[in-house]
């Protein structure tokens, strides 16, 4: 299983597509004009009006094309992501450290950590917020728990171990690094991460009572 996946690419939604010239344009000034609206007012103060100002369009072209601000979040995160591969090494453990390293890379990108920072300050106050950074990292779930199902299926963990909980384990840690304690997060943690997941997952930990084997199949392929 190989996977060239950006952590939060999908299926666009409809009126989302990316063609090229001016449409293109108008979508790159309007999700750098979001950006810039969340770190600077927070996601409750956000407006789509105020996006479309400053990205020199009408608010009838954004709400045409993205129709919530809720979607236009969900863009901007999927703009913001890094590709990887996962699969090729025949490893759980290598695939987690992809994915653990992958964590990080995002978080030296001094517009997603913006992007991050504005919408976990917001989700406890917001639930619009909280539904719009959920849908984003459970997306991020079902592409990388992708490697728990190859890893099932090569016997490498227990059946019914569960892809999104040992995802979970693998970035948490460094999550709470980055958001929470402010502590330094590089590669060596990354890989800590990474290893202490995968050694779990082969002791049979996320084995989940009443879980389908590696849990749900994930939202998109290659």
């Amino acid at each position: 299983m190989e996977q060239n996946e950006t952590p939060g690419a999908r299926t666009p939604a409809p009126g989302t597509q990316r063609p090229g010239g001016r449409t293109a344009r108008t979508r790159t000034s309007v999700l750098e004009a979001a950006l810039a609206e969340l770190v600077e007012s927070g996601y409750g103060a956000t407006r789509i009006e105020r996006i479309a100002a400053r990205a020199g369009v009408a608010a009838t072209t954004v709400y045409r094309r993205w129709g919530s601000l809720e979607n236009i979040v969900v863009d901007l995160a999927d703009e913001l992501a890094v590709s990887i591969t996962l699969g090729g090494t025949g490893s759980l453990e290598d695939d987690l450290r992809t994915v653990a390293r992958a964590v990080v890379r995002l978080n030296g990108d001094p517009a997603h950590r913006a992007w991050l920072e504005a919408m976990v300050a917001a989700a406890p106050g917001s639930p619009k917020a909280r539904e719009a950074l959920a849908s984003v990292l459970a997306h991020r779930r079902d592409v990388t728990a992708a490697a728990v199902h190859a890893a099932v299926a090569r016997g490498e963990v227990p059946p019914g171990t569960d892809g999104h909980e040992v995802i979970r384990a693998t970035v948490a840690p460094l999550y709470l690094r980055m958001y929470i304690t402010g502590e330094p997060v590089g590669p060596a943690e990354a890989d800590r991460a990474a290893a202490s997941a995968a050694l779990a997952a082969r002791a049979g930990l996320y084995v989940l009572a009443g879980a389908a084997d590696g849990a749900a199949a994930p939202a998109e392929a290659g």
